[in-house]
């Protein structure tokens, strides 16, 4: 979360304009700098090797001015950021509204968590795509003046990017508190673009009337039409940042950042950009920097680079905090998160999420070459990603009760748009498509055999744990005395002996004279307050069971919750210092004589486990007083 971000979650009804400028720079970036490549890629492919004509360009810009209606206005300003759960937003937010991370195998929650999973993993290949593409684009308009340094393109995008992610770990405060600014002067300057256009030619501005978008349709070859629509879409290509980010935000200011800022803008910059093409169809090549006079190209190119820059960071950013959520819901392995900015709700860095997102944009950048290339690998992902929020928000509606045939027939309508979008997508498969795709199915086949691991552990775990009523009794019959001090041992489950307490039980024979079960609780809401955070009861004479319970948003502190227990004189007093924490540490040994995934996924499973952030590091632990436990699982 950006500096702006986080200034606007602290104070979001007394700032509306400054959480409305937070929310222009963070959430539109991405769609903000689409005019550099969406009209020039659907009027490319309206020509399908012809001359432009005006009617081509006519339907080219009504189809994207609808699309922006229709799917970014209606669907999701209006409709989409409905489906909150407690003001957060984005896909994992929403599966955790309909409790699909619990559901048992076989259920229709399993196989909804399936798609759900795909849709998060798909924001990955958004994430490693938008980088690539939309600084490509800004620099490529070197070659609008000087063709010559076209060879000098590719090195300084990956120059840019390679900047990009070198800096993630130092946090992005700086950069952050101006993307409001930035991305202001930035829609006004694409206005300015289009209104200068528009002026030459006020003829396009038939081409609001919806009919001329699919009066072209619908009479081109059904190849060219279905080019023409995967092309166009590029120009809705970041919409889904609007539910992603709204709980930064709130509904309110990003509504009033589209409707007042970035729709209008945008509108009259792809109008603009039409009627260019309209009174020189030579322009097609670069038709965004050609609206602009001869002496603002160096310049402009300069804004546009600084404009992509913070798009990307808008997407780099949301994929650490998407990681972020994953993680806390089971989805993926603990991973190191370094946080960059101080309070709780900051900036965060995910080392390992950010060079393996380096790599594939720099890929994607060498691989492609150019925008145009980047064009048939950019929408598949996102238009898929847009067809299962919008079937996931249906449910949700019927979850909260709204009358079933008027979920079906608005979520129906705006399904089927959807999937025509996709479908035109599919067309690109071959030309680029397939790269996002392929980083998405490696990202969804590792997160549910994450997911389906851990729940065999756990099976495992279940068969082993001793029950309570053993515990005390041991305590009441065997044990007379008892070792000085406080012992916490980790359990995963609320209730049974953790392993590390048999274990130490085993091998010493004695207990502390306080003994601390903790257990730590994702729960399927974004955040939980301090008063519901601690539950403790007293299983037997000094053992205690805690059980903490974070937000899948916040940050699981063991050490922050006892001192939050101990502050609310739920436990007796004792000096944290002092406590000794048993940590159970598990090898995973994968077999094929105990039914379970196959067993190449459950040794993907245990090199993930394996390399997974240490329990006692992730949950807040002080290291110096941890005792780990060595334990073999076969699962």
């Amino acid at each position: 979360m950006t500096a702006i971000q986080e200034h606007a979650a602290k104070t979001p009804g007394t700032l509306p304009v400054a959480t409305t400028l937070g929310a222009l720079g963070i959430v539109y970036g991405d769609i903000g700098t689409s005019p550099l490549y969406a009209l020039k890629e659907a009027a490319k492919a309206a020509t399908h090797g012809g001359p432009l004509v005006p009617a081509a360009v006519l339907g080219v810009v009504s189809l994207i001015l609808w699309a922006l209606i229709l799917i970014i206005s209606v669907k999701y300003a209006l409709l989409i950021l409905r489906a909150d759960n407690r003001g957060e937003g984005g896909i994992v937010a929403m599966l955790a509204l309909l409790s699909a991370r619990n559901a048992e195998p076989g259920t229709w929650r399993a196989r909804l968590l399936i798609v759900g999973l795909i849709g998060a993993a798909l924001l990955y290949g958004d994430g490693a795509i938008t980088p690539a593409i939309s600084v490509l684009s800004a620099v490529e308009g070197l070659k609008v003046d000087a063709p010559a340094l076209h060879r000098v393109v590719v090195p300084v995008t990956v120059a840019i990017l390679v900047g990009l992610f070198a800096m993630q770990r130092k946090g992005t405060g700086f950069i952050g508190a101006i993307f409001g600014p930035v991305m202001l002067g930035w829609f006004l300057a694409i206005a300015a673009l289009g209104i200068h256009g528009i002026v030459r030619s006020p003829g396009v501005l038939a081409a609001l009337n919806p009919l001329y978008a699919v009066d072209f349709l619908i009479h081109q070859n059904f190849h060219v039409s279905f080019a023409i629509l995967g092309a166009a879409f590029l120009a809705v290509t970041g919409g889904e940042a609007m539910y992603a980010d709204m709980g930064h935000f709130g509904r309110l200011p990003i509504r009033l950042a589209w409707f007042t800022v970035a729709l209008p803008a945008l509108v009259l910059n792809y109008f603009g950009q039409a009627a260019l093409l309209i009174t020189d169809p030579s322009a097609i090549d670069n038709p965004f920097y050609q609206l602009a006079p001869d002496w603002a190209h160096y310049p402009l190119i300069a804004f546009a680079t600084l404009a992509t820059v913070i798009a990307s960071q808008a997407i780099i950013s949301g994929v650490f905090s998407l990681t972020q959520q994953a993680i806390q819901l089971g989805f993926l392995p603990r991973m190191h998160i370094a946080h960059t900015a101080s309070d709780e709700r900051g900036q965060i860095y995910v080392p390992l999420v950010n060079w393996l997102l380096a790599a594939a944009t720099l890929a994607a950048v060498i691989g492609f070459g150019t925008s145009d290339a980047l064009a048939g690998a950019y929408g598949i992902a996102v238009s898929l990603l847009m067809a299962i929020t919008t079937l996931l928000a249906a449910l949700v509606a019927l979850h909260w009760g709204y009358n079933p045939l008027l979920v079906i027939a608005v979520n129906g309508f705006f399904l089927i748009i959807d999937l025509i979008f996709f479908a035109a997508n599919t067309t690109k498969f071959l030309d680029g498509g397939w790269f996002p795709l392929l980083l998405a199915s490696i990202i969804a086949g590792a997160m549910l055999t994450w997911r389906g691991g851990v729940r065999l552990v756990e099976r495992a775990r279940a068969s082993l744990r001793r029950p309570e009523e053993e515990l005390i009794e041991k305590v009441a019959h065997i044990y007379t005395t008892r070792l000085p001090g406080t012992s916490a041992f980790l359990a995963s489950a609320a209730n049974g002996v953790p392993l590390a307490l048999s274990q130490f039980i085993k091998h010493n024979h004695a207990l502390h004279e306080r003994v601390l079960l903790v257990t730590v609780i994702i729960e399927e809401a974004p955040r939980i307050a301090d008063e519901q955070r601690v539950d403790v009861t007293e299983v037997a004479a000094g053992i205690f069971r805690v059980i903490l319970h974070f937000g899948f948003m916040q940050n699981p502190s063991i050490a922050a919750g006892l001192a939050l227990a101990l502050d609310q004189r739920k436990l007796p007093p004792l000096d944290l210092a002092e406590i000794t924490y048993y940590i159970g540490r598990e090898t995973i040994i994968p077999t094929e004589e105990i039914a379970g995934m196959a067993v190449w996924r459950e040794t993907v499973f245990a090199f993930m486990q394996r390399n997974a952030e240490r329990s006692a590091v992730f949950f807040g632990v002080p290291t110096r007083q941890v005792v780990e436990y060595g334990t073999e699982i076969e699962i």
